[in-house]
């Protein structure tokens, strides 16, 4: 088999929404995502990444003058493209064990505890669904990273992250886990396990 190279890139052509999810947090959905986006802007696609909810100490300067993770502006470069603040609309900046500051679309919008925060969720998705559709418009592709874990079923009523964004916009799932971490095959059964039927027909798996 030949090497990969710029010359002979492998052809990646995910027309759409592709939605990575991870098992747990660091699973590796990061580097993936910018990884896909990658060889889609290599196969000669207009592409963008897109996480709606991130949690994150350090940020990102977009061109457009706000803030996303950085994650996100990594994904941008491997897209090719100039990072913006459609690409990471909720940026959650921690300030305790209970509280962050909430970047709303860039900017700074209030510090707030995780009860609170929980109730703003349903205020927060109608606009994330906003800077999807801009990207819609724009790219032939979206590459979508999940956030922590879709098996946090104490969340699931207003998740925007997770399963709550790839049911919302209807796109496929791929579920990634770490190996070396050890117990990835109960990370995936557990997974799949607190996932509701829909969800898990996403990942491929047909309904029990």
């Amino acid at each position: 088999m030949e090497p990969m190279t710029t010359e002979t890139p492998m052809q990646f052509s995910p027309r759409g929404t592709l939605m990575i999810q991870g098992t747990t947090s660091d699973a590796g959905k990061s580097t993936l995502v910018a990884g896909l986006c990658r060889l889609a802007r290599r196969s000669g696609m207009r592409v963008a990444p897109f996480k709606p909810q991130n949690m994150a100490l350090k940020s990102a300067v977009t061109v457009d003058g706000g803030e996303i993770g950085r994650a996100q502006a990594l994904q941008a470069i491997a897209a090719g493209v100039d990072a913006e603040i459609d690409f990471n609309f909720v940026l959650l900046k921690p300030t305790s064990d209970r509280g962050a500051q909430v970047i709303i679309h860039g900017h700074a919008h209030a510090n707030l505890d995780a009860r609170a925060y929980h109730a703003y969720k349903t205020v927060a998705f109608d606009a994330v669904l906003v800077s999807y559709a801009r990207l819609q418009q724009r790219f032939d592709a979206i590459i979508v990273e999940g956030a922590g874990s879709p098996a946090e079923v104490n969340l699931r009523d207003r998740d925007i992250a997770n399963m709550g964004f790839a049911e919302r916009v209807d796109c496929p799932v791929v579920l990634v886990a770490d190996i070396d971490r050890g117990g990835v095959f109960a990370h995936l059964l557990g997974t799949l396990a607190c996932l509701s039927e829909t969800e898990r027909v996403r990942n491929g798996f047909a309904a029990s």
